[in-house]
């Protein structure tokens, strides 16, 4: 066999294997879904890790209120996005260096298929359930309560849940679900399925308004949301971050325009003053907040812009 016959059968056999691989390739499905959703940065002593809950889509066009659905829509498109909008559900863990604090448990099963995934992101990241000391509730709307229960099994057995004592007073009263409309009555089944278990094991502890929980660790009152909605800042050898729940929901629009309220605003006239107050404070000082419904991670700082403020998102570290 001569040797340009070699080189000619070897080229050929190359280049059909080449068509096939690449034929191959072409073949595959999408392998879909994503990596552990967990994202951690340093705060100067203490460790924070945000956790994802997963995403839901949301027909924010029509929940958004002291506004118009094609305004809503004309702000979603400057930033290439549209309705239903994929909302994030973010969860923040807080490690002082003695206390492992969790600030929202997301939905579990309370709001739908696509979330529940914040307790598996928890155990990815290095942690279990068993080892939170603490876990802080913003508020006890499905998406920020779900988490605490799994069944009939409390998820954090060794934690003491602190919540608002008006958020408590009003969510947990069965007078007030009795009179609540047909259409909201789902909110207050949710927060007493997730928090009256421990509350019967003792394991509630409510706060009333602006209060140290912790060294580093304060509860800081931002009504309107709902009654009792609070929003906790945390700082460590100068650094500060604050966990702000559902002082906004929608990034596209609220951070350009704070007076956007929506639906699920108890008091809308108290919700826009609480979020116009949160931005000003951040935007002056400079200092990192974690946002419950911005794009996971929802950590970052604001910048003020005209009348409202430019969302910075923080700059992906890889960590020590």
């Amino acid at each position: 066999m001569s040797n340009a016959f070699t080189r000619t059968l070897s080229a050929g056999l190359a280049a059909l294997l080449f068509t096939l691989s690449g034929a191959a390739l072409a073949g595959a499905p999408p392998a879909k879904g994503q990596a552990p959703g967990w994202y951690r940065m340093a705060l100067g002593d203490f460790e924070v890790t945000a956790l994802s809950d997963g995403t839901v889509a949301l027909p924010v066009d029509k929940l958004l209120t002291n506004t118009t659905p094609q305004h809503v829509q004309q702000m979603l498109a400057r930033s290439y996005l549209q309705t239903p909008l994929e909302t994030s559900v973010n969860g923040y863990l807080i490690n002082t260096g003695s206390k492992l604090v969790l600030i929202d448990t997301g939905a579990a099963g309370l709001f739908g298929p696509t979330l529940g995934k914040l307790v598996n992101n928890l155990r990815a990241s290095g942690y279990s359930p068993d080892q939170v000391d603490e876990v802080y509730i913003t508020h006890m709307h499905a998406d920020h309560v779900g988490g605490l229960m799994a069944g009939n099994l409390m998820v954090f057995p060794n934690a003491t849940i602190r919540a608002d004592q008006r958020e408590a007073d009003f969510w947990l009263s069965q007078a007030n679900m009795d009179k609540a409309p047909a259409d909201a009555k789902d909110f207050f089944k949710g927060a007493m399925a997730s928090l009256n278990p421990y509350v019967a094991a003792g394991k509630f502890k409510p706060f009333d308004g602006d209060t140290d929980l912790l060294p580093g660790i304060r509860a800081i009152a931002a009504r309107g949301h709902t009654p009792g909605h609070a929003i906790y800042a945390v700082e460590s050898q100068g650094q500060k971050l604050v966990v702000w729940g559902d002082l906004m929901h929608v990034a596209a629009v609220q951070f350009a325009e704070p007076a956007v309220t929506i639906q699920f605003d108890s008091d809308p006239k108290a919700a826009a003053p609480a979020r116009k107050k949160a931005f000003a404070d951040s935007a002056k000082n400079g200092y990192y907040v974690a946002v419950a419904h911005v794009a996971f991670p929802g950590i970052g700082k604001l910048r003020a812009d005209g009348k409202g403020y430019t969302w910075l998102p923080t700059n992906y570290s890889a960590g020590k």
